[in-house]
């Protein structure tokens, strides 16, 4: 995995997402629907289950990589058979330049309201992503902004400044 098959460089750390459990077998619709979602991303390999294993149908998703503004990620569908998937134990942050970036990724991320809560959100194959402004750091130094943002369930950042 990673073994820079074309000569370009790898990162020292790649998120690899297992979908299984209520996931299963849709890591290819995944990776496309979040390279669709992000800008300048792409799919990288993709290598097939030739026959069914486990859980796992002929034609999912033995192993993929795919990269997302550049950061590269891993995906499979579990080859075994198991009853837990994603969890909010485990989220991806997106550090967004603006409001309007905020508001196109949560509503292509968050699909599960009862998962929304100061940014975070859960998409539907169940990861968890958090949806923050790029200067998260110095909204929290404004007075008030953190018992602003906890009623929040979207970061707004006219909010978080008090305005």
């Amino acid at each position: 995995m990673l073994t820079n098959p074309d000569g370009e460089p790898r990162p020292f750390l790649t998120p690899s997402l297992m979908f299984g459990g209520q996931a299963q077998n849709r890591a290819h619709e995944a990776a496309n629907y979040y390279i669709a979602t992000f800008n300048d991303s792409a799919l990288g390999h993709l290598v097939p289950y030739g026959d069914q294993t486990g859980p796992a149908t002929a034609g999912s998703v033995m192993y993929s990589d795919f990269t997302l503004e550049g950061q590269w990620f891993s995906a499979m569908d579990s080859g075994v058979e198991q009853d837990f998937s994603f969890t909010p134990g485990v989220s991806l942050m997106v550090n967004c330049k603006d409001q309007e970036e905020i508001d196109r990724l949560w509503e292509a991320l968050s699909v599960v309201p009862g998962a929304e809560q100061c940014g975070w959100c859960m998409d539907q194959f169940g990861v968890s992503w958090q949806i923050a402004p790029a200067d998260m750091d110095e909204l929290m130094k404004q007075p008030g902004a953190f018992e602003r943002m906890l009623e929040m369930k979207k970061l707004d950042i006219a909010g978080l400044r008090g305005s």
